[in-house]
């Protein structure tokens, strides 16, 4: 059995939890939203088809200028408040991120059973290449730590990486479906303790072993503060200064 982590999916409450599952949802997307990831999803699109096109100039300058006007479309100059996307670290992961252009997008989903596990598909195209034909090693170390750290939220006592080694078993290629799986081997006081594996069909690519170290609610909790302060600060310093009116 298993349980797709999706843009939509809804958080399930975990008993002893220290905060909120940050790869879990707590309600569905509401319009806005999901035209933000329709956007994203035309966004890279975008950044795939330019990097191999074969377009003349005249092409590529005309679809400069309709990207400036989309540009201009969704900018604000003055944001009221942190955006909701940065609320919410489902949407804006680098790799599993909806409204996130960089992200491939990866997606996730909790096997159930003995031992409960994440599982995590993706297909890196050319925009992710490093050697020829096969994906540049430190994007697929940077997504064992996502899936990993999936892995470890389960425990219902998340945290953050301590340390992360990868084994590279054999080159991992581009424009193939890539299956990551990672799950909890052990707790040691606040240290969480995850192995993983990265395959292309039967191919065993790449290994790897994480060490995540559980936090506070408290600590969590200032993080996000002192994100906020530093996007009001940065209001504040655009406006000469001195708070906007309410």
């Amino acid at each position: 059995m298993s349980q797709e982590f999706s843009s939509t999916a809804e958080s399930s409450n975990t008993v002893g939890i220290s905060f909120p599952p940050f790869h879990e949802r707590a309600a569905q997307m509401t319009d806005l939203e999901l035209a933000k990831v329709a956007l994203t999803d035309q966004m890279r699109d975008l950044i795939r088809e330019a990097f191999i096109s074969s377009a003349d100039l005249a092409q590529f300058e005309a679809a400069t200028r309709k990207v400036e006007e989309a540009l201009r479309l969704v900018l604000t100059a003055e944001p009221e408040e942190v955006s909701p996307t940065q609320r919410q670290f489902l949407d804006r992961s680098p790799f599993m991120g909806a409204m996130n252009p960089l992200a491939p997008p990866v997606t996730m989903q909790i096997i159930e059973g003995d031992t409960r596990s994440v599982e995590a598909r993706v297909t890196f195209t050319a925009p992710y290449e490093g050697p020829p034909g096969h994906v540049h090693g430190g994007l697929i170390a940077a997504v064992f730590d996502e899936v990993l750290g999936f892995a470890q939220s389960l425990s219902g006592r998340p945290g953050m990486t301590g340390n992360l080694s990868i084994n590279y078993r054999k080159p991992t290629p581009l424009n193939t479906e890539l299956t990551f799986r990672g799950h909890i081997t052990g707790i040691e006081g606040r240290k969480i303790f995850t192995v993983g594996t990265l395959h292309a069909g039967e191919t065993l690519c790449c290994e790897a072993t994480g060490i995540f170290v559980s936090m506070k609610a408290d600590t969590m909790a200032r993080l996000f503060r002192d994100r906020e302060l530093s996007v009001l600060k940065k209001i504040v310093d655009a406006d000469g200064g001195q708070p906007s009116a309410s």
